[in-house]
């Protein structure tokens, strides 16, 4: 279900934030960056909405993550092998994860578009509670800092802001897949000279 950004700044404008919370755990950045704004005119508090934001963001985050950590042992062993997970793929992203829970996590922060993706993986890679809720919450700080301060300053253009935030997450993800694959050409190189 998604809401135009006139009502959710009409919701947050009217109810504050006891609309604040739910929404951020539903859209975090867009709504962020309206509840910067609307603490710029003055309707509330910049330091509470930033407070409540962060939590929304985190338990939101913890939503997807139980959702992961929920569906390995009920859906995935159950019905994975017929949408492609296997156990060997389940075994490749545990190992992946434990090699690389913090970038994994962080990246999943800056990462717009795969955000998501990335908490249920950490969930069904059964990353250590404790574990998952610090990077996410080292990641979560400034990003919602940021977002806030740009709503704040730069609310009027919040439609824009939106489009703008689609936009850089895909470049992101973009920017990623070839690094990714810049190392991997590496690594193989260099495997086959030391061969």
């Amino acid at each position: 279900m998604q809401f135009s950004l006139e009502t959710v700044m009409s919701w947050l404008l009217v109810y504050r934030y006891l609309v604040l919370f739910p929404l951020v755990m539903v859209e975090g950045p867009i709504v962020t960056v309206l509840a910067g704004f609307i603490a710029s005119l003055g309707y509330i508090n910049f330091w509470l909405a930033y407070a409540v934001v962060t939590v929304g963001d985190l338990v939101g985050d913890c939503v997807y993550y139980v959702i992961g950590r929920w569906g390995r042992g009920r859906f995935i062993d159950r019905w994975g092998r017929f949408i492609g997970i296997t156990k060997d793929r389940i075994a490749t992203l545990d190992q992946h994860f434990d090699a690389h829970t913090g970038k994994t996590l962080l990246a999943g922060k800056v990462m717009h578009a795969v955000g998501g993706a990335i908490l249920v993986a950490a969930g069904v890679a059964r990353v250590p509670f404790l574990q998952f809720i610090w990077y996410n919450l080292l990641g979560t700080l400034p990003k919602s800092l940021l977002l806030i301060v740009v709503g704040y300053y730069f609310g009027k253009a919040y439609a824009s802001i939106d489009s703008y935030l689609n936009y850089v997450g895909v470049a992101i993800m973009i920017l990623v897949v070839f690094v990714l694959l810049f190392y991997f050409l590496l690594h193989r190189l260099f495997r086959r000279r030391s061969v």
